[in-house]
C-alpha cells in the first residue's frame, strides 16, 4: 500500500479541530515513537523509515512496527508503507537493535485521530501536537491507495478536503517530525 498523504503547518488547531468534528467523532491517542537507522543511516540517506510506535487511546494500548520506503511523491513526500501489529514494543527493539540498527531518535507525539469519507474516498484526518514543537500544531490527512499512478489523484481528494478545513497550499509542508524534533533538541 501507499500511503498518499498530505501535511500542513495548522494556524488555528481548535478551528480546524471542530471543523473536523463535525465530519466524525476524533480520538485522542498518544504516539511515542522510536525511529531506527543502520550506523551509516542508510535509511535516511535513501528517504526510508524504520518506526516502532506505541499508541495509547481510549481502546488501549498497541504497538506497530512500520517501514517506509522511498518516496514515490516528490511534491507531498507519499511513500510506501508496510506496517505489522506486535505486542511487545521492547521486544521489537531488542530485535532491531540486535540485528545492527540504532536508535536515530524517539519522541511523543499527541494527536487526535479522525476517520472520514470524503470524495469516496476513506481518509484518515490527524490533528498532531509535538511536546518538543511548542506552539505549532500539524494536520495530516492520508488515503491508503494500492498502486502509484493512484497517489496524484487521491492527493487531490485530500487537497479539496484540506481547502474546506481552510489549510491552504501554502500551508503544506514536508518537513519531517524527526528533523524538526532533532533541530529543536540542538537549539536546547
Amino acid at each position: 500500500m501507499i500511503e498518499a498523504e498530505l501535511k500542513a503547518r495548522v494556524r488555528e488547531p481548535e478551528r480546524v479541530r471542530a471543523a473536523l468534528e463535525a465530519r466524525a467523532p476524533g480520538v485522542v491517542a498518544i504516539y511515542r515513537d522510536t525511529y531506527y537507522d543502520q550506523p551509516g543511516g542508510e535509511l535516511a540517506a535513501g528517504e526510508r523509515e524504520l518506526r516502532v510506535r506505541v499508541v495509547e487511546d481510549a481502546t488501549g494500548r498497541r504497538c506497530m512496527l512500520t517501514y517506509k520506503a522511498a518516496i514515490v511523491d516528490v511534491a507531498s513526500g507519499s511513500k510506501p508503507e508496510y506496517e505489522i501489529r506486535a505486542d511487545d514494543p521492547d521486544s521489537l527493539d531488542a530485535i532491531l537493535t540486535g540485528l545492527g540498527f540504532e536508535h536515530l531518535i524517539a519522541f511523543e507525539k499527541h494527536c487526535v485521530n479522525f476517520a472520514i469519507t470524503a470524495y469516496g474516498r476513506v481518509m484518515t484526518a490527524t490533528l498532531v501536537r509535538v511536546p518538543e514543537l511548542p506552539g505549532q500544531a500539524f494536520l495530516e490527512v492520508e488515503s491508503l491507495v494500492e498502486a502509484e499512478q493512484a497517489v496524484p489523484p487521491a492527493l487531490a481528494d485530500i487537497r479539496r478536503l484540506l481547502a474546506e478545513l481552510g489549510i491552504s497550499e501554502t500551508d503544506l509542508t514536508i518537513e519531517l517530525y524527526t528533523e524538526a524534533v532533532a533541530a529543536s533538541r540542538e537549539r536546547a
